[in-house]
């Protein structure tokens, strides 16, 4: 039943994608960034959610806190391509968007960016996450995601799919070197990886805080590291997605995990095998490691 209302994967200028993506693509085409405007892209499942967390106390801190109390981090951080039926557009709500600066997310690969971020220069923040932790953690969302994501299959048949990149927003080895190789051209694009931000949380957000200009106390952030364990996201109502209505969370929970490693709970050794020498072929770049443990 729950298949029938899911969308189709289709081929859209190279890349698969859902028209819940593309439905609105000249607004977001046409989208007007702000020199001081934030935008976090990453592939799905990479700490997009968490990273605009951690920016939004680091910008906001305890100034905005009933606006953090009170409004789900969906619709004060909003993905710019997303359009719902139920919701406005994700450009129309990032152009409401009342805090200065605006944080805004995407998923879209570098080359669908509007090209208004790269003349106003802006900051944009990349999240790179593992591609073998990446596929589980995408695997548990498109099953929980109804309506929104094609049936996902069974965990060996989207595995095969995310191999070949036939899943939504396209190749996950296209989007991290398509973000990597832009950032040697692009000065104002910080690159970080989700393990890092894993294995050491406050040196990342100190690397942030460089990137951003930004000075805190100590203080502020050891409040804030606190605020971004997965723990406290877990329970957060206001950042656990459990507000949002096409999810079902029957089938898993939206923060997941956050573990670097957790692959190995579902990979059989011939998959990871195979999932190995697949990698050696596509990832082309030998300057962009990733750790799949650490």
């Amino acid at each position: 039943m729950d298949s029938l209302s899911r969308p189709e994967l289709f081929n859209f200028l190279g890349v698969p994608m859902v028209h819940y993506y593309t439905d609105n693509w000249d607004g977001v085409q046409n989208f007007q960034s702000r020199p001081n405007d934030i935008l976090i892209a990453t592939y799905p499942r990479a700490g997009n959610t968490w990273t605009s967390y951690i920016l939004e106390l680091l910008h906001f801190g305890q100034k905005c806190q009933e606006h953090q109390e009170t409004i789900p981090i969906y619709s004060r951080v909003p993905i710019l391509e997303v359009t719902l039926p139920v919701k406005q557009p994700g450009t129309e709500m990032a152009d409401k968007l009342l805090t200065s600066p605006r944080i805004i997310k995407t998923h879209l690969p570098v080359q669908f960016v509007p090209k208004s971020f790269w003349e106003q220069n802006s900051r944009i923040i990349y999240v790179g996450r593992n591609a073998k932790d990446t596929v589980v953690s995408y695997f548990h969302l498109n099953r929980m995601i109804i309506r929104i994501h094609p049936e996902p299959g069974d965990w060996n048949t989207f595995l095969h799919r995310f191999m070949e990149g036939k899943v939504v927003f396209g190749s996950w080895y296209d989007h991290v070197n398509g973000w990597w190789k832009k950032m040697h051209t692009y000065s104002n694009l910080h690159y970080m990886f989700y393990e890092d931000l894993i294995e050491d949380t406050e040196r990342e957000i100190d690397k942030l805080c460089s990137f951003l200009g930004l000075s805190l106390s100590t203080e502020e952030k050891k409040s804030i590291r606190s605020k971004v364990q997965f723990s406290a996201m877990k329970d957060n109502t206001m950042v656990n997605y459990t507000t949002f209505k096409g999810l079902n969370f029957n089938k898993s929970s939206f923060v997941r995990k956050g573990k670097v490693g957790d692959w190995k709970n579902y990979f059989t050794v011939a998959q990871s095998e195979a999932f190995d020498e697949d990698y050696k072929q596509k990832m082309k770049d030998p300057t962009l490691q990733f750790r799949t443990t650490i």
